[in-house]
């Protein structure tokens, strides 16, 4: 898996437990549903999106009794840098 995540662009700083490509994009981690439609509506010059780590309350992330944590999907430049792609904040 991690040649995989390499060979994708997905450093360890930005990686999470789950790997996918999406129509040639890649997105790694717990990344909102909404967020990957975002990116396939809009289609950025980007190599992918990522949820780093497994932030509470991310899809996949949700348990009973505990807060659901605020985070960030980063869109992965071409050549390798992030920046925020979107917002998640818990209601």
């Amino acid at each position: 898996m991690d040649s995989f995540k390499q060979a994708n662009g997905i450093t360890p700083e930005l990686a999470s437990c789950h790997t996918a490509v999406v129509e040639g994009y890649v997105v790694e981690g717990h990344v909102p549903a909404a967020s990957i439609n975002k990116m396939l509506d809009e289609r950025p010059d980007i190599r992918g999106l990522t949820a780093p780590g497994m932030p509470m309350g991310s899809p996949g992330m949700e348990t009973a009794g505990i807060k659901a944590e605020a985070f960030d999907v980063l869109a992965i430049a071409n050549d390798g840098t992030t920046t925020i792609y979107d917002h998640i904040r818990p209601m």
